[in-house]
C-alpha cells in the first residue's frame, strides 16, 4: 500500500480462540499491514476482554490510525434477541455481551460472528473455496463448527445459528455408538464435538484402551503403524466421513472447505470423500473437499471482512 492510501479502507480484525487471541489489520486490497497475537488470559472474562482492548490498541499504533472498523471472531454464536455469547467452548464467554463491552470500551460499533463462519468468509473471498457459489466452511480443532457463505455472503439464519454443525448429533451412529455415546459439554450427548474434536478423538481412543495424548500424536502413531492409534484414527474419518455427507444432503456445497489443527491430517482429504458417498443421497458425489488456504490466519482474515469495503 502506498503512503498516502485512504487509511479509511483499513479494517482490523480480532480471532479470539482458546488458546491464543490474534489480530491482524487489512488494507483496501486485501494485504496485511500488521498483524500480532497474545495468548487468551486464563483468569475469566474481564481479562479476555481487556486483553482484546489491549491487543486492538497496539494494532492501531502500528499503523498509525485509530477507530478502524473491527470485527471480531469468537467461540459460539450470539443470541439475536439479547447480544449475548452462547454455546462458546471458552465457556468464560457464555451470558457475556461482549460486542457491546467492546463498543462501549472502543467507541465504535463491533461486528461479531462465529469462529468457522470468519473461516468460511475468508475462504470464499480469497482462499481455497474463491469462485466458488456455496460454500461450507469446517473448523476441526479442540471444538467442532461450522460456517456458510452464499454469493460471498455470510449466512447467519433467523436465530444466529446457520453452520452450527458441531451440536448436532453424530449420524448414522453404529450399535457401539449408541451405547455409549460420549457427553458434550453443551450437556447432549454425541454431538458433532464431543465425537470429531481433538479431545473428542482423544476420548474415543481412551476408550479403546489407549493412552490419553493429543489427536495429532494419536495420527503419528497410526502412521508409524501402531495398531490401535491406527483403529481411533480409522473410526475418526469415518465418523467425519458421515457428518459430512449430512452436509451434502442438506446444503449440497460447491465446496467444503476445512480449517482448525485437524485440517493437518492429510487422510481427512484421501479417505473422508470415498467414504461419505455410502451415505450421501445421490449415486456420485463430487464435492471438492480442501483444507484452508490461510491456515490459522483464515479466522481473524474473516473477522476483518466482516466489514465490507465500501
Amino acid at each position: 500500500m502506498s503512503e498516502n492510501q485512504d487509511n479509511t479502507r483499513l479494517r482490523l480484525g480480532i480471532d479470539l480462540g482458546g488458546t491464543k487471541i490474534a489480530g491482524i489489520v487489512l488494507d483496501g486490497e486485501d494485504q496485511v499491514r500488521a498483524e500480532r497475537r497474545v495468548d487468551t488470559p486464563e483468569s475469566g472474562y474481564n481479562a479476555t476482554l481487556e486483553a482484546i482492548i489491549d491487543l486492538v490498541v497496539a494494532l492501531e499504533g502500528e499503523v498509525g490510525t485509530r477507530g478502524l472498523r473491527l470485527g471480531v471472531g469468537t467461540p459460539g454464536s450470539v443470541l439475536p434477541a439479547t447480544g449475548r455469547l452462547r454455546n462458546a467452548n471458552s465457556q468464560c464467554l457464555n451470558g457475556r455481551t461482549l460486542g457491546a463491552d467492546l463498543e462501549r470500551a472502543l467507541a465504535r460499533e463491533v461486528r461479531l460472528a462465529n469462529d468457522a463462519d470468519c473461516l468460511a468468509l475468508s475462504e470464499a473471498r480469497d482462499g481455497a473455496a474463491a469462485g466458488h457459489r456455496n460454500v461450507f466452511g469446517v473448523i476441526l480443532g479442540t471444538g467442532v463448527g461450522g460456517g456458510v457463505v452464499i454469493d460471498g455472503g455470510l449466512i447467519t439464519g433467523r436465530n444466529g445459528l446457520a453452520g452450527e454443525w458441531g451440536h448436532t448429533c453424530l449420524p448414522w451412529p453404529t450399535a457401539a455408538e449408541v451405547r455409549q455415546p460420549p457427553r458434550c459439554w453443551c450437556g447432549l450427548d454425541s454431538c458433532l464435538e464431543a465425537w470429531i474434536s481433538g479431545p473428542g478423538m482423544t476420548a474415543d481412543h481412551v476408550r479403546r484402551g489407549g493412552y490419553n495424548i493429543p489427536a495429532q500424536a494419536i495420527v503419528e502413531r497410526a502412521e508409524a503403524g501402531e495398531r490401535l492409534a491406527g483403529a481411533t484414527l480409522k473410526s475418526w474419518l469415518q465418523r467425519v466421513a458421515r457428518s459430512m455427507a449430512m452436509i451434502v444432503n442438506i446444503l449440497d456445497p460447491d465446496v467444503i472447505v476445512v480449517g482448525g489443527g485437524l485440517s493437518q491430517i492429510r487422510w481427512l482429504y484421501s479417505e473422508v470423500p470415498k467414504i461419505w458417498a455410502q451415505h450421501a443421497f445421490a449415486e456420485h458425489i463430487d464435492t471438492p473437499l480442501v483444507a484452508a488456504a490461510h491456515g490459522d490466519a483464515s479466522g481473524v482474515r474473516g473477522a476483518a471482512r466482516l466489514w465490507p469495503l465500501d
